[in-house]
């Protein structure tokens, strides 16, 4: 392996005093130490290997009492740095429930909570709405799909890694599978004929030509296969519908349907960094007494064989980021909080996946965040050392919502300005201080302090307040975006900065001012 370096971060939390630390395998830039592997090896470098296993062990041991299991291949370690890195990542839910412009899958859950409720004319009878839910296949037809398009918008706001649905809850595949003709390509959607039909392998390889991470979005439970909602029992909830103990073939042929559908993901759409596995209940019996797994309803042993199907992924892509959604252990490469962002940095690698409406699917007029929000929950869960996976539902014709791609011009040019602080960051304490949020370069050499606006435009005061707790010595502070020097006061761990009047009420900034201050 050449240029692999093994990082040890140290967070502290505020409060506790808790210590975490972090590490991961990383490419780096020539300003990182790099461990070099060949035949003339110093005694040196012999001591570092030494060192940097030692403290991989350290931290698998202090991580497990978080219920988080440090993978052990080093190839995965590299990626799930590499990935770590990138900050900043678009999810796309899409299928035919965009044509009613309805939750994904959901609504055929026969559970009685608010995210499932049916509407529309077929909602009075479950069985009829449910004929009629899976007979859009026939006329989805998104004719104005052009996945070159969505990676340029995606591209230029800064996103760095997409994660797409080849398979929700309903069963339907966005991708040619062999295993079942409820899918994108099956003479039975109108799509069929069209040159993009086999959408993943569109989006994929669109998306993989400028460089983004790739991944592959896959729901365990499939509520069409017959193997997992059996036609002999009606559905009772979210789970399997029979006892896999009692009806051990039935559910036998669902585990090698899952294992077949994964494993030509793996094998027939180029190069895939992250398989990202959803619907948690479905896990093995030893995890069912979890919080999640009761929320679920889950009370049947669902061990679809994780580790076989894992092992056969890693061996067709070396490498893969395994995240198996809310099923801790050893395949939950990174966790996932859904439309949240924690208050504190979490002990293992993480990453906030939120609506950028407030649907994950496709809703006709849906209210989307401002460019602000979203630009300042970027700085909070990057401040906090997360990603950010923000999602766009396609519509029915194949498009976004004009209301996106606005979002995402206006991202992009915040991010021109202050992407520095923003990739390949760490975070570091105090983390943040009233609305001024902290990252830390890579190196160590600079910290980055966001000033959050209240207002689309930044307003500067005067005098700044920036309390990073750093003693060191600060060299230069600078305002990105600007030409304007800066002077500043530095007591200890906390640091004045002058502003000049000219930049105080028109600094050109939008959503939050960047300052970077050189150690």
């Amino acid at each position: 392996m050449q240029n692999l370096k093994i990082a040890a971060t140290k967070f502290e939390h505020k409060g506790g005093g808790k210590k975490i630390l972090s590490i991961g395998c990383q490419n780096r830039g020539p300003s990182t130490r790099e461990i070099h592997v060949n035949k003339f090896v110093s005694i040196k470098k012999i001591f570092t290997c030494i060192l940097a296993l030692s403290l991989l062990s350290h931290a698998k041991a202090q991580q497990n009492k978080d219920g988080y299991v440090l993978p052990t291949d080093t190839a995965v370690l590299r990626k799930l740095s590499q990935w770590q890195d990138l900050k900043f990542g678009l999810f796309m839910h899409w299928g035919p429930y965009s044509e009613w412009g309805v939750v994904e899958s959901w609504s055929l859950c026969p559970e009685d909570v608010g995210w499932t409720q049916r509407g529309g004319p077929y909602a009075a009878d479950y069985f009829t709405y449910k004929k009629a839910y899976e007979n859009l296949q026939t006329t989805f037809n998104p004719t104005h799909f052009d996945p070159e398009k969505w990676v340029k918008a995606a591209k230029d706001a800064g996103m760095r890694y997409v994660v797409f649905t080849t398979k929700h809850h309903d069963g339907f595949c966005m991708f040619d599978t062999k295993e079942t003709d409820y899918k994108v390509t099956s003479p039975k959607t109108s799509f069929s004929t069209n040159p993009k039909s086999n959408v993943a392998d569109e989006i994929f390889k669109a998306f993989r030509k400028e460089n983004f991470m790739i991944g592959a979005y896959f729901s365990k439970p499939d509520w069409h296969s017959p193997d997992y909602w059996w036609p002999y029992f009606p559905p009772k909830d979210r789970n399997v519908n029979y006892d896999p103990a009692k009806y051990p073939e039935r559910w036998q042929h669902f585990k090698d349907y899952t294992y077949n559908q994964i494993q030509e993901l793996m094998t027939g759409y180029g190069r895939v960094d992250i398989l990202w596995l959803d619907g948690g209940w479905v896990r093995p019996r030893s995890h069912a007494d979890s919080i999640n797994a009761k929320a679920m309803g889950s009370k049947y042993n669902q061990d679809i064989d994780m580790p076989k199907i894992a092992a056969m992924a890693r061996s067709k892509q070396p490498g893969l980021i395994v995240v198996d959604r809310s099923v801790t252990g050893p395949y939950e490469n990174y966790t996932t909080p859904e439309q949240e962002v924690p208050a504190e940095p979490l002990p293992h690698p993480w990453e906030t996946c939120m609506t950028m409406g407030t649907s994950w699917s496709y809703k006709p007029g849906d209210l989307y965040k401002s460019s602000q929000q979203i630009v300042q929950l970027l700085v909070k869960i990057v401040s906090r050392g997360g990603n950010l996976l923000m999602n766009i539902g396609p519509g029915p014709d194949g498009d976004w919502d004009p209301e996106a791609y606005k979002r995402l011009a206006d991202i992009g040019k915040w991010i021109k300005i202050n992407g520095e602080g923003i990739y390949s960051s760490k975070a570091v304490a105090p983390y943040s201080s009233n609305n001024i949020f902290f990252t830390q370069s890579a190196d160590g050499k600079n910290e980055y302090a966001f000033l959050l606006s209240k207002e689309n435009e930044v307003t500067l005061p005067g005098t700044l307040a920036i309390n990073t707790g750093n003693t060191n010595k600060v060299k230069a502070i600078i305002l990105l975006g600007s030409k304007q020097r800066l002077k500043w006061k530095q007591e200890g761990g906390s640091i004045t900065v002058a502003i000049p009047q000219a930049l105080q009420n028109n600094s050109g900034l939008l959503y939050a001012g960047v300052f970077k201050i050189e150690y």
